[in-house]
């Protein structure tokens, strides 16, 4: 057992923090970075090393065809088909390998929404409780954007930083939208771009991760500040087993894995942010004789309501014209987010996907030839359609016995998807692409994992409260895309970032209160 000698020696050998804060991504890192600037001493563990300084994290063939960063481990679908699922574990978590996409859900999304084949909850939060930390999530990660365009866009001040200006190509689609009667606005993007900044639009933020640090992921932007105060350590190669609960429902320890040994980690208060899908397994896999649901779960709810958008790219070809931007996601287009014309379930989120490559091609289609994939990914402009995939009971993640994992994942909403999507292809061809090719992304590439611990106002309904406290646990606080009652039709990234902000700036506040 590691435990701390007294609370002003604290070296890397006692492991017996204020707040055991398990995960580096943005939910993980937004909180501590609350909890450390309230003076508490924070660890966080992270359960895969940081990235090296290497060429290779911004070369396709290694990230894409070699898949040299992703998770060797294996998971198995509803029908025991195993598959190697797009996990990254590194300092900063998935954002490392993110697209910088940093939308603000609209209000709208935090009501009870009707879809064709279900409901999507009403939040327990509203657009106007987090929009404060919307705001400084956005200055936190040096958003880019323009205010005042997007026609879906929520009550907001300017953006920290002008936005990205669209190279010729995108120029070109975004003035075709608009002679269409849409209306394109620039897509907020957390880039170092500008002058004096470190990005140079190399094209490699989409699914890469950035060489330059010119990205805003959570590493660069929430951890490295964090770095330098006594009172913050960061463990990597630290994987948490589970979690172990007192019989009055306190967490007393975590048990993690670093090195061949198993230690225990104790600490007053816990903030459980592994991604939608781990911090789900975690807390199944914390099962105990007065809880063998798991932990957090007396709801039932724990694993259950698994989301990841319905995610559709688009390569629109022009045969006649190379596409030789390098930096194309500067585009969002908003008009049908909450329908298309005559049919409301039809609807969604249009944004630039990161340009396309022969090497990523090869990687979804094995069997095309190569000289045909190198003319593809040269004259087409990429574009990513973006649905709501509704929370479902039955889609799920859960443990299959020390280390295996099942996800159950069967989308409702996926015909109102596809009208979408056409209706997107339709656009793109009066725009003049002659050829629109698609590819659905699907569980395999959890990208936009959530809603596995949902939070709401009912402990009957949910497994946390509206600031992210296990109802059972009273010193376990969840912070990722777990807590989503739904997942609108944008990257959650931003929307994660500012739960985390609220909950960590919760945390500190009660700290302050008891020690008044």
């Amino acid at each position: 057992m590691l435990r701390a000698k007294n609370r002003e020696d604290w070296d890397m050998t006692d492991l017996r923090p204020d707040v055991l804060v398990i995960g580096s991504g943005v939910g993980g890192a937004a909180a501590a970075r609350q909890l450390v600037a309230a003076g508490l001493r924070v660890l966080i563990l992270e359960r895969g090393e940081r990235l090296p300084e290497e060429p290779q994290r911004s070369d396709p063939e290694a990230v894409f065809v070699e898949k040299r960063y992703r998770s060797r481990e294996t998971w198995q679908d509803a029908a025991g088909r195993p598959f190697r699922p797009g996990q990254y574990y590194q300092l900063g978590g998935h954002t490392k390998f993110y697209g910088a996409a940093m939308f603000r859900f609209r209000p709208s999304d935090f009501e009870e929404v009707a879809q064709e084949e279900g409901v999507s909850p009403a939040w327990p939060v509203s657009y106007e409780a987090l929009e404060p930390f919307y705001a400084e999530a956005e200055r936190i990660f040096g958003v880019r954007g323009e205010a005042g365009i997007d026609p879906t866009e929520p009550p907001r001040g300017p953006y920290p930083h002008a936005a990205i200006p669209h190279e010729p190509r995108i120029a070109r689609l975004a003035e075709a939208f608009a002679r269409a009667g849409l209306r394109p606005a620039p897509m907020p993007a957390a880039v170092d771009f500008g002058p004096g900044g470190a990005c140079v639009r190399c094209g490699t933020c989409d699914a890469f991760a950035c060489v330059r640090d010119a990205k805003g992921d959570a590493e660069t932007r929430l951890l490295r500040p964090l770095l330098g105060r006594p009172n913050v350590k960061v463990l990597t190669g630290a994987r948490v087993l589970r979690l172990i609960a007192e019989p009055d429902g306190r967490i007393a320890a975590a048990e993690v894995l670093r090195g061949g040994e198993v230690l225990r980690v104790e600490a007053d208060r816990f903030v459980l942010a592994a991604g939608a899908i781990n911090s789900a397994l975690i807390l199944l896999r914390s099962a105990d004789e007065r809880r063998p649901e798991g932990l957090a779960n007396r709801s039932g709810v724990v694993g259950r309501h698994l989301m990841n958008h319905h995610l559709t790219g688009l390569m629109a070809i022009d045969p006649f014209a190379r596409n030789d931007t390098r930096f194309p996601k500067t585009l969002t287009v908003n008009d049908f987010y909450h329908g298309l014309p005559g049919d409301p379930a039809a609807r969604g989120n249009i944004q630039m996907l990161g340009k396309i490559r022969e090497p990523m091609i090869r990687s979804a289609l094995p069997r095309l030839p190569r000289p045909l994939g190198t003319w593809i990914a040269a004259h087409s402009t990429d574009v990513l359609v973006m649905s709501e995939d509704p929370p479902v009971w039955e889609n799920r993640v859960r443990p299959i016995g020390a280390e295996g994992v099942e996800v159950v994942w069967r989308p409702a909403d996926l015909a109102a998807h596809d009208r979408f999507v056409r209706h997107v292809q339709g656009l793109l061809r009066r725009a003049g692409s002659r050829i629109v090719l698609r590819h659905s992304f699907g569980i395999d590439s959890p990208s936009h994992q959530c809603g596995t611990v949902r939070m709401g106002s009912d402990p009957g309904a949910s497994a946390v409260d509206p600031f992210g406290r296990a109802w059972e646990h009273p010193n376990l606080f969840v912070a990722d895309a777990g807590l989503f009652p739904s997942s609108a039709a944008l990257n959650p990234a931003l929307t994660a970032a500012a739960l985390a902000l609220r909950i960590g700036a919760r945390m500190a506040a009660d700290t302050r209160s008891a020690a008044a």
